[in-house]
């Protein structure tokens, strides 16, 4: 297995859509005007903070740098954790069920081009605290909200 979707789908190929834990890292980019990049997601066309399932072998801040760059073709580091989100009830639109923990990092940008051009990420976006899009899921609507308190 050499990604997080082969492990995915060889867990997925015993237990078929049952509620399975899933352990994902991700973070934050932030641009010079503070606004935070999402991405609109293949799966869902809805919007979303870069990140994805932590492979075997590999740490949550790995995760994190590798995620940023498959979805977002930037090369980042990874800052402070900014928070830990727990779904227990996640359902994701192919009956897939989770409990899924979210390991979120802000992260600096400090290379790389922004692009999107597969089909995890259909399009990416700044946004700012007053123009929040229609977030994917319950655990990116409290980050969210994590983010624009300080």
């Amino acid at each position: 297995m050499n990604s997080s979707l082969d492990y995915i789908g060889w867990i997925r190929s015993k237990v078929g859509h049952e509620k399975v834990i899933l352990v994902f890292a991700g973070g934050c980019i932030f641009n010079d005007k503070g606004e935070v990049l999402l991405q609109r997601r293949g799966d869902s066309n809805k919007w979303g903070f870069t990140g994805g399932a932590i492979e075997l072998g590999e740490t949550p801040q790995q995760a994190a740098i590798r995620e940023a760059k498959e979805e977002t073709g930037l090369d980042v580091e990874v800052g402070d954790i900014i928070g830990i989100y727990t779904d227990s009830d996640m359902k994701y639109p192919n009956g897939d069920k989770a409990h899924s923990i979210f390991i979120v990092f802000k992260l600096q940008a400090v290379g790389g081009e922004l692009r999107c051009d597969n089909e995890e990420t259909l399009e990416l976006k700044y946004f700012s605290k007053e123009d929040k899009p229609v977030l994917f899921c319950k655990q990116h609507e409290e980050l969210w909200q994590d983010i624009w308190k300080s």
